[in-house]
């Protein structure tokens, strides 16, 4: 990861709802993984689909329990 390319998201915790921010490094490609809230400490489920393109990302988040396999 990048520090240069680093940029701060603000996206809300699915499980507690409190504000938090992600670091996010659009140059690595489509990403999925996981971070933890700064808040209630379960495991957000981040979604990074990057459109190479239009030079725009979009960030899904939802609860580590909804995720379909």
């Amino acid at each position: 990861m990048n520090e240069e390319n680093l940029k701060s998201v603000p996206v809300k915790c699915p499980h507690c709802g409190h504000n938090t921010f992600l670091d996010i490094d659009a140059s690595e490609g489509n990403q999925d993984y996981q971070e933890e809230c700064s808040a209630c400490g379960d495991l957000i489920h981040v979604q990074l689909q990057v459109d190479e393109i239009n030079q725009q990302a979009r960030i899904k988040v939802d609860g580590n329990d909804e995720q379909f396999y």
